[in-house]
């Protein structure tokens, strides 16, 4: 924290948050943020990679995306937005999906450790099993994105030429 760069000569990007590997490994990722902005960073230093490659097919993979317009069931205004569901990612892009499909939380039970209510006892449900939900980091789209439109435009201009 308190370290960082200079990004021009407007402002210092500052380290908020640092994230760590645990036993005091390696940082894995940091908040940043400056006099206007804030910036949620993975690592990404070639240092930490191995067996890079940069001929893979991404349209293939991109069209079996499947964006959707939906709204959440909480938001009383019924807002359309889009985005995707986490269970359809995850066999395209299995890194930005979190999760379980159709996980569950286990309930909690009453123990003797609790101050029990009248009428209950103990092994009775405290907090009922609730859904547990899966994630999609959406950045983590971004790459397979910029891979495809390289490959589209080279096509496009394979058949301009």
């Amino acid at each position: 924290t308190g370290h960082g760069n200079f990004v021009g000569e407007v402002a210092a990007n500052m380290k908020a948050i640092s994230f760590q590997r645990t036993n005091g490994g390696s940082e894995v990722g940091y908040i940043v943020t400056n006099a206007s902005s804030t910036g949620y960073q993975t690592s990404s230093d070639y240092r930490l990679k191995e067996n890079v490659n940069y001929a893979w097919d991404a349209t293939t993979r991109l069209k079996q995306l499947k964006p959707a317009r939906f709204n959440w069931i909480a938001d009383e205004t019924n807002t359309l937005l889009e985005g995707f569901l986490a269970h359809e990612v995850t066999p395209i892009v299995p890194e930005a999906v979190s999760g379980v499909k159709d996980a569950m939380t286990e309930p909690l039970l009453y123990t003797d450790a609790h101050e029990i209510p009248e009428g209950k006892s103990e092994g009775d449900v405290r907090v009922p099993s609730r859904i547990d939900p899966q994630g999609v980091d959406q950045s983590k789209l971004v790459p397979l994105l910029v891979k495809a439109v390289q490959e589209l435009e080279a096509r496009i201009a394979t058949l301009e030429g």
